[in-house]
């Protein structure tokens, strides 16, 4: 199998922790987003939609979205749990994944995409030159606050995002709060709980990835 994945990219990164806290040796490829690699026509022909992570399968067939790559990686590699281990802890560790994406993920996505000039015709990753919307930046902070007011009460009575135990959705909430930093939000001390969470994860060597 072969990973092409984009350091800066928080997609990818999410995919990297998951590698790493499974043990997985995987052959990694490095494409340059800022610098338009994933739109060449190369790696077009592996992924026409143009965007990271990818995962290469030893058959030719490649597996984009973090969320799938993941579930095919646990597929293949259960130990340790990290997608649940029944229909409620899968259910539970999904909900809280979708949560992040959404309420998260995708907000701090509208920031940089719609603030930094690199990106002003190409605010929607992907192939289609689309112009940057400056309104979405501000949507995007508040949104971004409301999930870390959520998370905070969500830490606040269990240990771990999803539950007692470290899950792929603590892997999307770290990713998330670190790549708020490439928009100058930090995470604020009043969120105490979020805060000591935040310390205890990111102290795992995969985090490191």
């Amino acid at each position: 199998m072969k990973l092409y994945d984009c350091t800066q990219a928080p997609n990818a990164r999410r995919v990297r922790i998951f590698v790493a806290e499974k043990g997985i040796d995987i052959e990694k490829t490095e494409i340059d987003i800022a610098g338009g690699e994933n739109l060449l026509p190369e790696f077009l022909d592996k992924n026409p939609r143009g965007v990271l992570p990818l995962l290469e399968l030893d058959d030719g067939c490649y597996l984009d979205e973090s969320v799938a790559i993941c579930r095919y990686l646990e597929a293949l590699y259960p130990d340790p749990i990290l997608m649940g281990r029944n229909a409620k802890e899968i259910a539970l560790i999904e909900s809280h994944q979708r949560h992040i994406e959404f309420d998260a993920l995708l907000p701090l996505a509208d920031i940089l995409r719609n603030s930094v000039s690199q990106f002003k015709e190409r605010a929607i990753p992907g192939t289609d030159g689309v112009y940057a919307i400056e309104a979405l930046v501000e949507r995007g902070i508040v949104s971004y606050h409301r999930f870390l007011e959520r998370l905070n009460d969500t830490l606040k009575v269990q240990q771990y995002v999803a539950g007692d135990e470290f899950s792929v959705a603590d892997i999307t909430a770290l990713c998330a709060i670190d790549f708020a930093k490439w928009t100058k939000l930090e995470l604020p001390e009043q969120h105490e709980y979020t805060c000591r969470w935040y310390e205890m994860v990111s102290a795992r060597p995969s985090m490191q990835a």
